[in-house]
């Protein structure tokens, strides 16, 4: 039997994608169903989280399923990801027995699991999510780790709701200052769904060494080019905002800095001023606001942005629970 995982939209067809966001569409206007009726989800969290957990919790349950919350280290065992290793550390127990014993109590694993921040080398790897999808015998979710991808389908639904046809819609995607290095996740997966949408795409960044890792890029620039859009890396912040539709904000880390943030950090504190305002709004072809959450006021984006009725971030996050119920009904069909 094939197993079906969600760990990546670029492993879905643009139909599939169509589906699922049609699917999620119809479960924001009714609520309730019985499509995982008898069904269990264990949704395991190396790192923090608020509208995640909630919502695939309550997803499942709306739908007739059960949700188990685990903390690894925490309130669960610690767990080795490592082939080959002698276990005398901190981890009491391996992948290979994880995922199997959980595989044989519930019907859908969820896995969130940011990177360890030293060597990007290291963490492009997504070493946590695949180990799982290689050891479990049912379908693994990915909760966020490298990529977010039901962030990346909760963002595409409003901005539908919002906008209506995307292809050739001008997108900035713009870094912003944060006083700490950040995941490039969300970065990630915006560009992706994005260009896969056929919108055309700007990556507004400080410099160069801001630009994310290649094989997002190019991902992005296939996108482009099958779905009509374009892709393009500006360090402008006044051409990159003028005439746009949509501005997403999201604060990361530089790749050449992964490990070694001090000496990221002036240059980030140098770029305070990418902060989301009304002047650069102005810019736009009224354009809609969003980011994925949680966002600090006045560092990312100003009070005025965020409590503008063309920001919809708070639309995005409601989508987060529908199109989560919508990705585990698929998974759940045999």
């Amino acid at each position: 039997m094939t197993i079906h995982h969600f760990l990546n939209t670029q492993d879905w067809t643009r139909s599939e994608l169509d589906t699922l966001l049609s699917q999620a569409a119809e479960f924001k206007r009714n609520k309730f169903g019985r499509e995982l009726e008898g069904r269990s989800i264990a949704l395991l969290f190396f790192n923090p989280s608020m509208r995640t957990r909630t919502s695939f919790e309550l997803g499942a349950q709306q739908l007739g399923g059960h949700a188990v919350v685990l903390q690894p280290g925490k309130d669960a065992w610690g767990i080795e990801f490592d082939v080959g290793t002698v276990m005398d550390g901190e981890a009491e127990e391996h992948i290979a027995e994880v995922a199997r014993v959980l595989s044989r109590y519930v019907d859908m694993i969820g896995v969130r699991a940011f990177p360890k921040f030293q060597q990007w080398a290291v963490d492009r790897e997504d070493r946590v999510l695949k180990s799982f999808a290689k050891y479990a015998t049912v379908p693994i979710i990915n909760l966020e780790t490298i990529t977010h991808p039901c962030q990346e389908l909760a963002h595409i639904l409003a901005l539908q709701e919002h906008l209506g046809e995307l292809k050739n819609r001008k997108y900035v995607l713009t870094w912003t200052y944060h006083p700490k290095p950040l995941n490039t996740a969300v970065a990630n997966s915006a560009l992706m769904i994005a260009t896969r949408f056929g919108m055309d795409v700007t990556l507004l960044c400080p410099t160069p060494e801001y630009a994310l890792d290649p094989r997002y890029m190019d991902f992005a620039k296939q996108n482009a080019v099958e779905n009509g859009g374009s892709l393009t890396i500006s360090h402008d912040v006044e051409s990159a905002y003028r005439d746009a539709h949509v501005i997403y904000a999201k604060s990361w880390g530089a790749l050449p800095y992964f490990g070694r943030w001090e000496q990221e950090k002036p240059i980030r504190e140098a770029h305070r001023h990418f902060m989301v305002d009304e002047a650069k709004m102005a810019l736009t072809d009224n354009a809609v606001f969003s980011h994925c959450l949680p966002l600090r006021r006045n560092i990312k984006a100003t009070d005025a942005v965020m409590d503008s009725p063309r920001c919809i971030a708070i639309d995005e996050a409601e989508n987060r629970l529908h199109v989560q119920k919508a990705v585990m009904a698929r998974l759940m069909v045999r």
